[in-house]
């Protein structure tokens, strides 16, 4: 089988989620649970003290669903929860270096930013990918 597209061109900018849900590092974890069941999303971006993507994490539903079957869910924080270090990506990356980036680290979800000045611009998921690569 061969691929819709040619993921070395393929930019993540065409195929990312634009726009985040961010909150604070004490926001509660039901609290983040909760942004995630209302707008549908799989994670939501931690905005921390630190410049660019050093203050930023990600709080996947796998995180939150690894804490629940803990027991450990109720007084949990984002900040503390969050995965770090964040991996970014750049809208002007390549789908197979977006790829790259989330083997090498174990991660599902990347944070896309612009590069000067960094913020995020959106979220590039495993589902974007698998998307692109069969052409939805």
């Amino acid at each position: 089988m061969t691929t819709a597209i040619d993921l070395d061109r393929a930019l993540v900018a065409d195929h990312m989620h634009v726009g985040v849900l961010v909150c604070a590092p004490e926001a509660s974890l039901v609290d983040v649970a909760g942004m995630m069941a209302e707008h549908r999303v799989h994670c939501v971006v931690v905005l921390g003290d630190g410049e660019g993507a050093a203050g930023w994490s990600v709080v996947s539903d796998l995180d939150v669903a690894e804490l629940a079957a803990g027991g450990t869910l109720e007084g949990g924080t984002a900040g503390n929860c969050a995965a770090s270090p964040t991996v970014v990506v750049h809208p002007g990356d390549s789908l197979t270096r977006a790829a790259q980036l989330m083997t090498e680290n174990g991660v599902s979800h990347l944070i896309v930013s612009r590069a000067h000045p960094e913020r995020p611009l959106g979220v590039f998921s495993t589902l974007d990918l698998v998307r692109a690569i069969v052409g939805d």
